[in-house]
């Protein structure tokens, strides 16, 4: 990477996807900075991990499409989570369920599983993100609107720890996929890390000067700014930009509203050893 790509003059960072948030990881650990990556796939990969690790579940991200993925589920004794199930038609006996009852990449199916304890999650956006940035060194951190003040202060102890060598906050909106498989930005993602960054920014106070935030960063915050307040506008924007709309179309409008929890958890699930556990 080009030095002028890294964003190096700043502390807290922003790229988008896996490929080119695993090369800013990779410069900076590189350069002798620690690294913490704060993944943001807000419909739906990190809000599932926030509402499982709220309940105790130990959620191992994976890579889609992997056809070991069953394997390694049985392997430590995990529930694999499968494809989202079609929506039963309105009027039927199942509708109410919302889904087919497998536990699978909707935020609300985690919920409501009963006696679920391990949780493989592959995802085509945040589990690839999310295993990248491990492989390449960096303390990965599933971040969504349920707990973004909750990773601020997350963000504010590791400063705190190390005043003379702070990590390198890189924010990682993962975005989701065009049918060619190429990246589509999405505007929740931005709005996740922004909310994060926001937050952060105003546990520093005095500290957060012109060099903490990159400018790539301060658009997110400025994204973010757009649509915090009031709060039932977030939820309309969430339900209105173009993943909330898929997600409605295909029956899971409930899986927007549990994204749309703001501040809900004080819980920040961290990838320990592939597990995303809480601290």
């Amino acid at each position: 990477m080009d030095a002028w790509h890294s964003q190096d003059r700043h502390l807290v960072r922003l790229e988008w996807g896996a490929d080119a948030s695993v090369a800013l990881a990779r410069h900076a650990r590189d350069a002798g900075s620690d690294v913490v990556a704060v993944v943001a796939d807000v419909l739906s990969f990190t809000t599932c991990v926030s509402v499982g690790v709220d309940r105790g579940v130990r959620v191992r991200p994976y890579r889609w499409k992997d056809a070991s993925a069953a394997a390694f589920a049985r392997e430590n004794g995990a529930v694999l989570a499968q494809p989202r199930g079609p929506v039963p038609p309105a009027g039927t006996a199942d509708a109410a369920d919302g889904d087919d009852g497998r536990v699978s990449l909707s935020p609300r199916s985690i919920r409501t599983a009963e006696g679920l304890t391990d949780l493989v999650l592959p995802s085509p956006n945040g589990s690839t993100v999310c295993a990248g940035l491990a492989e390449a060194g960096a303390e990965v951190v599933a971040a969504c609107l349920r707990n973004r003040t909750a990773v601020a202060r997350h963000l504010a102890a590791r400063f705190t720890a190390s005043p003379n060598r702070p990590p390198v906050v890189l924010l990682v909106p993962a975005g989701e996929r065009w049918p060619d498989d190429s990246l589509r930005p999405a505007a929740e993602d931005l709005w996740g890390v922004g909310a994060v960054a926001d937050a952060f920014a105003r546990l520093l106070e005095h500290r957060a000067g012109p060099l903490l935030l990159s400018p790539e960063a301060r658009v997110a915050v400025a994204a973010w700014d757009a649509v915090a307040a009031p709060v039932d506008a977030l939820a309309a924007d969430l339900h209105a930009c173009s993943s909330g709309r898929e997600l409605e179309e295909k029956g899971y409008a409930d899986d927007v509203v549990v994204a749309a929890e703001l501040d809900a958890s004080d819980v920040v699930p961290v990838l320990r050893d592939g597990v995303f556990v809480a601290v």
